[in-house]
């Protein structure tokens, strides 16, 4: 499934030219606060190898996300995640800070849901999400996901919501 749409987004698989969009999203502290901090163009790069070889491996990961009128919105996916010693599958969106609060997470998180579960046919996903990160948790909440556990991913404090098919 390369392209699909919801009511305000269009998805396009991940492909070479979005690296422009992508850099400058992930060079946003606001937006990088909760993904790490803010990656260099060149681990944004390596970012984008990594997750268009997922796409080639598993036949499914991440979109770039645009507005309906065709203008850059961020990126969201659904990909596999090593989570204490577990490969897990998670969903995952991030948009330009410019969108926040509008329902566009809620909106991408509903539809990666039902890509995940009813198409793909996957047992389960996760919402992988920080601590402090409430909005993200509350998306995560109104789609239904069950709040599992709390661990730590790449040295942060972290929770994990889970949904089952």
């Amino acid at each position: 499934m390369d392209h699909f749409s919801t009511v305000r987004l269009t998805a396009e698989r991940l492909h070479d030219n979005h690296l422009a969009d992508l850099v400058a999203l992930h060079l946003d502290p606001e937006v990088s606060r909760y993904l790490g901090g803010v990656r260099p163009a060149e681990v944004t790069k390596t970012y984008l190898t990594v997750n268009m070889a997922h796409w080639d491996q598993h036949g499914f990961g991440l979109w770039v996300l645009r507005t309906k009128d065709g203008a850059f919105a961020g990126r969201a996916g659904i990909r596999h995640i090593p989570m204490d010693g577990i490969d897990e599958i998670e969903i995952a969106y991030t948009f330009k800070r410019e969108l926040w609060g509008h329902g566009f997470a809620s909106e991408i998180a509903t539809a990666l849901t039902e890509i995940g579960l009813s198409q793909l046919r996957l047992p389960s996903l996760i919402g992988l999400v920080a601590v402090g990160h409430g909005a993200s948790r509350r998306v995560l909440e109104k789609s239904n996901y069950v709040l599992e556990k709390s661990t730590t991913h790449h040295g942060s404090d972290v929770v994990i919501y889970r949904i089952r098919r």
